[in-house]
This record gives structure tokens, sequence and C-alpha cells, in this order.
């Protein structure tokens, strides 16, 4: 099957970027059961990366857009998701590495020194919105740091190796951790290199800022900002999408109209 290549879009030149969305898109899914890695899968008709993507373009405060992939999807993103959706903020498609962490440092090699914020977010959040983006900028602009997240709303059990439960925990202080995240330019590049050279790992970019003992502000998300992890998980993404397009929410697109969807990265093996 002969693949129609696109003409690069060259991004909008600008001074020093203020703000630079980091969108580490490298991991391979495998929760999903699936041969192609699930950032890739089709929502609504289109890549579910370009979901992410779209937000982050119409955001007024974004400036730039560094997005990583696997090493073998690096022209296929290029061609096929950047300059085919016309997404001109995204000036870097690089390589990511074989953890999330190692993909994030990759893209944040990218990053322009005089960068004020450093937003990052997972590709696999389709539904991050453009409130959430504002909001979770302007705290790091105000306190060096912060996280989109919600509160724990279940009751929470503590529970023994034995499978029974130890003791019930307070909820009140417990969040759950989402993304977008944000951070000054300089907390952030130095969390990630300190944590690389003492083989530090984390699940999230904030417990290395926290690490390095910087404190960090919570701004309440929404239910609907899910990570796509698992098969279940397409299914109730394809029922938000369609409520956010039938109530003609900003960067969505009918489905109607999407399902002639670019060529898919091959299937890994």
């Amino acid at each position: 099957m002969t693949t129609t290549r696109v003409p690069r879009i060259q991004p909008i030149s600008r001074q020093a970027p203020l703000v630079v969305a980091l969108v580490p898109a490298a991991g391979r899914g495998l929760r999903m059961g699936g041969a192609i890695p699930k950032q890739f899968l089709s929502l609504g008709g289109e890549p579910l990366i370009l979901q992410s993507l779209r937000t982050l373009q119409a955001a007024p405060g974004i400036d730039q857009i560094v997005l990583a992939v696997p090493l073998p999807d690096v022209a296929y993103c290029e061609n096929e998701i950047v300059s085919r959706h016309r997404l001109t903020k995204v000036t870097k498609v690089v390589a990511g590495g074989a953890e999330r962490q190692d993909s994030v440092r990759s893209a944040l090699a990218q990053v322009h020194p005089e960068t004020e914020i450093v937003l990052i977010h997972d590709a696999v959040r389709p539904f991050m919105t453009l409130r959430m983006i504002a909001e979770v900028v302007a705290a790091a602009k105000e306190g060096g740091a912060a996280i989109i997240a919600l509160p724990m709303r279940d009751t929470v059990k503590q529970v023994r190796t034995d499978g029974t439960i130890e003791r019930t925990v307070d909820r009140t202080p417990l969040w759950l951790a989402q993304t977008p995240q944000a951070f000054r330019r300089d907390w952030i590049e130095a969390a990630h290199t300190k944590a690389h050279a003492e083989g530090v790992r984390a699940t999230d970019d904030a417990f290395l800022v926290e690490w390095l003992g910087y404190p960090v502000a919570v701004v309440e998300g929404s239910g609907e900002n899910i990570k796509v992890t698992r098969p279940e998980d397409m299914v109730i993404g394809e029922a938000i999408l369609a409520s956010r397009v039938k109530e003609g929410e900003p960067g969505r697109k009918s489905s109607k109209r999407t399902r002639s969807m670019s060529r898919r990265p091959r299937q890994r093996r």
C-alpha cells in the first residue's frame, strides 16, 4: 500500500517559547493486548494520540510541542500525524525511550533554555481540556509546579499480604494524579538529570520534583480525563468523545467526517 507523503509543515517562527508541551508517547501498551501501540489505536476514527495533540495545538498558552514516540514511528508521526493534520506547534518528533521517564528526558533535551514552563501530558489521556491547560500552567507560573488531580472518592482499604483488610484509610487527603503537569523548566530539568544520575524511577514527573524538595500545587481535574490503558477504556472513550462532539467542543471533529484514517504504524511483533 502506497502512503501519500504530506509536505512537512514548518512551525511558526517565534522568539524563545515561554511554554513548551512534552507529549511522551513511546509506550508499547501491553495491557491493551493488541499488536498496535495504544497511542495509535482509533478513537472516533482517528489515532488516539491525535486527540491530545489537537487540544494542545488549540491552547492559546502553549507555544511549542515536542512529541516522543517509538523510534520506528518517528517518520509516520511526522508525516501522517503532524504534517497531515497541520499541527504547527509540534516542532520536534523525537525517539522515546524504554520507559516513560526516558521519553520525557529525551523530549526535555529539545526544550529551548529560555523556556519558562514545561507542560507534560500523557498522549493516552485524550480528554484533557483547554481549561486544564490554562489553570495548571497559571499555577506553575505562580508557584513553580502544579498537576491536574482528582480527590479520592471511593473508600480506601489497606490490605495485608494474605488478602484481608488491615485498615480503612482516611481518603480526605488523598488525590489521584493525572496529567497535564506543569513545571518551571529549571526545576523539571534538574529533577530528571538527578534522577537519571542516581537511578531513581518514578511513575509521574511530579514525584521527581517533590523528591528535590519543591512544592507542587494541585488543580482539580475531571473524571473524564481518563488514561487509556485497557480495552474497556476505549469503549468509555468513544462515549466521552461522542458527548463532546455533540456539544461542539473546540478541537473535536465528528467521527462521521474522520473515518478515513491515515496509515497506522506497523504492527509490533
